[in-house]
């Protein structure tokens, strides 16, 4: 319902109307959809869920970044496969959080008057590409464009170092803040695992009723974090249920427009989701510049400034959406928004259960947090992140309408740096005491363990050395058996897996 005493013109109020997704498992691989398929068919959706003629009108496209094929200029094709020609067509950077920013950023044009329809879409073919490659079977796709840079991932901002010693990759990085979060908080190992199975089995308990899910099944906390063939561990404590499952196939897609473009449409008010607002803020791309390693500034910032919006309160929201790329993200995020082990924290079902298009797992999350809403719910909290917990963008969405306009500064990134600690130097070399900030044992098949030695730093994934700077080391040695340190030490070991 909208607010009549509102001072906001209708045609300044941002709406969502329509969500569509699309899961492909085609029985030949040759029928396998691909990337830009799956958008067309994403929004096409969205359009008849809407119950309005949209597509034609879309002033704003935004389509989240994919690696399961490359294209040149796939938001052009795209527009150009609707028939459309949009003001605005962009096509992002890598990003978690990206789907979460473009729809703050396309609710913050239609508000400003830029536009009347905007469109923010992802897909991923991972699965259909990869039995590809594997069966020799060459797809019948728009052409891969090898010509085309490929995006820049993590790696491409962190210390030789960290390169050199394979701790560059989420499943080597994450480790850390898992253990020196859960050393902060004062958990044993066992307790942490505890919580991160019970986490992980509410995930795949939502997986298990969405009708869009790859994994559609409920997993126990012991099935999740007992290491079996099909289980097998990845980087401690992570097992393979544990992290992103980025082997799919999906599609999805968000409309939105005015709030008097939706009622001249014709578009039934139950189908209208409000943007209230949000926040966003970054940690520095290279992860061993950052002060330590069992807490996000930027993310507190970010979970305390959407609070603010549900009147100071975490608990007000009562469908949220936490990033679960792996369990330290989630359990971090909960405790800084006062919630409980009760509290449900997912709509879509995870991105080891529902699945991880890659940087669009965000998009499916908004599908399904509107649906959420439109069933009953009041407050809806969607927080998106990428990067090695680097880049945190919320959102809060509801039914109701917000009672005044959408600001438009979205940024408390001087909030988040306000509360930085002194960084350690980073050094190669180091000698005598250090205390350890974080570690991990990094596995290969069959449960054989590889490590190395990082840098002697003294948080961060390494070391802090006696005169308080940081480095890595490699431990070709340690038992395969070890475990995060109970005690709260923060060192971190690399490892590659």
């Amino acid at each position: 319902m909208t607010d009549p005493t509102s001072p906001v013109s209708e045609d300044r109020i941002p709406v969502i109307v329509g969500v569509g997704e699309i899961t492909d498992r085609p029985k030949d691989i040759a029928d396998g959809l691909e990337p830009l398929a799956l958008l067309e068919a994403a929004l096409k959706r969205a359009e008849a869920d809407s119950g309005g003629e949209l597509l034609g009108d879309i002033g704003s496209l935004d389509v989240v970044n994919f690696l399961s094929w490359r294209y040149r200029d796939p938001e052009k094709l795209l527009a150009g496969r609707l028939g459309i020609t949009p003001r605005h067509a962009y096509y992002g950077p890598v990003g978690g959080e990206s789907p979460i920013r473009y729809l703050h950023q396309a609710a913050q044009r239609i508000a400003r008057g830029e536009c009347g329809v905007a469109a923010v879409c992802g897909a991923e073919a991972q699965s259909t590409a990869t039995k590809a490659e594997r069966a020799g079977v060459t797809l019948p796709w728009t052409p891969f464009a090898h010509d085309v840079e490929e995006p820049k991932r993590g790696a491409a901002f962190q210390k030789p170092m960290a390169v050199k010693l394979g701790v560059f990759r989420p499943i080597t990085v994450y480790p850390f803040y898992e253990a020196a979060s859960s050393a902060h908080w004062g958990q044993t190992p066992r307790e942490a695992m505890a919580e991160s199975g019970q986490l992980w089995s509410t995930y795949s308990s939502v997986a298990s009723q969405n009708p869009n899910a790859w994994l559609k099944r409920r997993f126990t906390s012991e099935e999740i974090t007992t290491p079996t063939p099909d289980n097998r561990l990845i980087a401690w404590p992570y097992n393979k249920l544990m992290v992103a499952n980025p082997t799919v196939n999906m599609g999805a897609a968000v409309l939105m427009t005015s709030l008097a473009k939706a009622r001249a449409a014709g578009i039934a008010e139950d189908r209208l989701v409000h943007v209230w607002g949000g926040a966003s803020a970054e940690e520095p791309r290279d992860y061993l510049i950052r002060d330590q390693f069992f807490e996000s500034h930027p993310q507190n910032a970010v979970l305390k400034a959407v609070m603010e919006l549900a009147g100071g309160d975490g608990k007000a929201f009562d469908a949220i959406e936490l990033y679960s790329c792996f369990p330290c993200v989630p359990k971090m995020a909960r405790r800084t928004l006062g919630l409980g082990a009760d509290v449900q924290p997912t709509v879509t079902g995870g991105l080891t259960f529902f699945g991880a298009p890659l940087n669009t797992y965000m998009t499916h999350a908004a599908c399904a947090m509107v649906r959420k809403l439109r069933n009953g719910a009041r407050l809806g909290l969607l927080y998106g992140q990428g990067g090695f917990v680097t880049k945190h963008h919320a959102l809060v969405l509801s039914r109701q309408a917000p009672q005044h306009a959408l600001a438009q500064d979205t940024s408390v990134q001087a909030e988040a740096d306000r509360h930085r600690g002194a960084v350690p130097e980073f050094v190669t070399e180091a000698d005598g005491k250090g205390s350890v900030e974080s570690f991990t044992v990094i596995y290969g098949r069959g449960r054989r363990r590889r490590t190395r030695r990082g840098d002697a730093a003294d948080t961060g994934p390494c070391p802090r050395a006696g005169a308080g700077a940081r480095t890595r080391w490699r431990d070709a040695g340690a038992s395969s058996q070890h475990g995060p340190h109970a005690g709260g030490l923060n060192r971190r070991y690399r490892q590659r897996g």
